[in-house]
């Protein structure tokens, strides 16, 4: 029989509450994992990971939840990275990551910050470092941890994480693609390198190809793709050409639709057809000419794409 107190709060009950921890930082937990890892699929498993851990953990020895749930995602986001490692070593021509469509909004530093840590180009970078370098790289350059909070994540002494981050940081500003922050002028030369596709057209392929343009293609073996980089504009140009006036995988040119899109913080080019997507496009351009491309088409890495999953942060 109803005694006239107060209903319980939802809010006292320790499992909501800590569910709700746990969701606001559930974005950041990906983020980190997935410029670590570059796969989706790893990304998630990281933050599951973590939720597990989370749920278990005895709360008296949680004494800041967010850093706590930051280094239960990179710890698994390493071990991930180290196994990885192997299985990419035998992987069927260039490993690129998965993209992921992104919505940075119309302001040039919002976008420009986006595309600096995440850029398909970017990420490619990050797969040349070791995996400790790629996590104090990820850690301190994009996310601001401190030396203090990365070597209580990764439990190295102070000095190691700084030489680490020293390493790291020479790496890959040695290796960084330049990129126009121009928004406009990005996709303009975007949009004349597809004309240019579209129309066999070698010559003005070439000219909007920097003389160190690299292309990389993902097919994984189970799509058409170049088996290795291919590097320098007349060679890129033919081979751009090549594909994009033939049908690709049993699928007519005129089957396919070309549109642009944001992906991993810079503008790309998303090919499809029967209503599903079939590659994704992207490039890094400098001083109005394009330095560097990639082709994914491995089938096994677009369903994000597919699902029009969008990266948050």
């Amino acid at each position: 029989m109803p005694d006239g107190s107060d209903p319980p709060d939802a809010s006292d009950d320790p499992g909501i509450r800590d569910a709700e921890v746990f969701e606001a930082h559930r974005d950041l937990m990906f983020a980190v994992a997935y410029r670590m890892l570059g796969t989706i699929t790893d990304a998630e498993d990281a933050v599951q990971d973590a939720w597990l851990r989370w749920s278990a953990a005895p709360r008296s020895q949680v004494a800041d939840p967010g850093a706590y749930l930051a280094r239960i995602a990179v710890n698994t986001a390493l071990n991930r990275l180290r196994a990885a490692r192997a299985r990419r070593e035998a992987y069927v021509g260039p490993w690129l990551p998965e993209p992921l469509l992104t919505e940075t909004g119309p302001d040039p530093a919002d976008r420009a910050e986006l595309a600096e840590s995440v850029s398909m180009a970017m990420l490619v970078v990050l797969e040349s470092l070791s995996p400790d370098e790629r996590a104090v790289f990820v850690l301190r350059e994009v996310f601001g941890f401190s030396h203090a909070e990365i070597g209580a994540t990764l439990g190295k002494p102070d000095a190691a994480v700084r030489q680490l981050a020293h390493r790291a940081r020479e790496h890959v500003q040695a290796r960084r693609p330049r990129f126009d922050v121009d928004w406009n002028q990005q996709r303009e030369v975007t949009d004349r390198f597809l004309a240019a596709a579209a129309g066999g057209d070698i010559e003005g392929l070439v000219s909007v190809l920097a003389p160190s343009v690299t292309l990389l293609s993902d097919g994984g073996g189970k799509a058409k793709a170049a088996l290795r980089p291919i590097t320098g504009p007349a060679k890129v140009a033919r081979f751009i050409a090549g594909i994009a006036t033939r049908p690709y995988m049993g699928t007519d040119i005129s089957a396919m639709s070309i549109d642009a899109a944001e992906i991993n913080g810079a503008p790309g080019t998303l090919i499809s057809a029967g209503g599903r997507p079939i590659a994704v496009l992207t490039m890094a351009v400098a001083d109005g000419r394009i330095t560097a491309i990639q082709l994914l088409a491995n089938p096994d890495k677009l369903g994000a794409i597919a699902s029009g999953r969008t990266l948050l942060r």
